[in-house]
């Protein structure tokens, strides 16, 4: 159809509108979406992956940890907002970082005779839970808050010590270079399936 100005319009009014743009758009912004969560992922287990061995990226993300618990700690009643990413941000990390150790390292403990230092840092790993909720359902502004996030850090760090000081380093020295490569790279994999 053509208009007295000589110019050409479609039947329903609009210009160049075709549903095949519409489409390609569409599949682009999938893949876009797919790339950056892959790479999401890559970054996230960068991290862990160059600290080296299974115990060397446990302990980077243990002090990963602290860093958010001295972003937390800085906070005050007021920074609601600001305390729930904090604390979302320390969930993802220390869920992540239980299903390593529970998936991979705490089994390969127990499979070493160490049932009592594995089942003792699972047991934990419930209570840790249980601060998490906590944290979670207690309301931002509560002065209390912040005293329980004391208390919860207390914990994790009688717990990383636990796994840094004592119960790590003699389950690593007694396991052959073979066998730390391997929990290494199947930890790494389980964490890539968390990122």
């Amino acid at each position: 159809m053509t208009t007295k100005s000589g110019s050409k319009s479609n039947q329903s009014g609009r210009t160049g509108n075709h549903p095949g743009v519409l489409v390609g758009a569409a599949v682009a912004g999938a893949a876009m979406g797919l790339a950056a969560n892959v790479g999401r992922k890559l970054f996230v287990q960068f991290a862990s992956a160059s600290a080296g061995d299974w115990f060397d990226a446990l302990k980077a993300e243990h002090e990963a940890a602290r860093a958010i618990f001295d972003k937390i700690e800085s906070t005050d009643d007021s920074q609601t907002m600001v305390r729930g990413h904090l604390l979302a941000k320390l969930k993802y990390a220390l869920d992540r970082h239980a299903v390593e150790e529970e998936n991979i390292i705490y089994p390969a403990l127990r499979d070493a005779n160490q049932k009592v230092d594995a089942d003792h840092l699972t047991g934990e790993h419930g209570y840790i839970k249980t601060y998490l909720y906590e944290l979670e359902t207690m309301s931002k502004d509560d002065p209390a808050w912040l005293a329980r996030v004391r208390d919860f850090r207390g914990m994790i760090e009688a717990h990383m010590k636990d796994e840094e000081e004592d119960i790590f380093p003699a389950f690593r020295r007694s396991l052959s270079a073979e066998k730390n490569k391997e929990l290494t790279t199947m930890m790494n994999k389980e964490g890539f399936k968390f990122a």
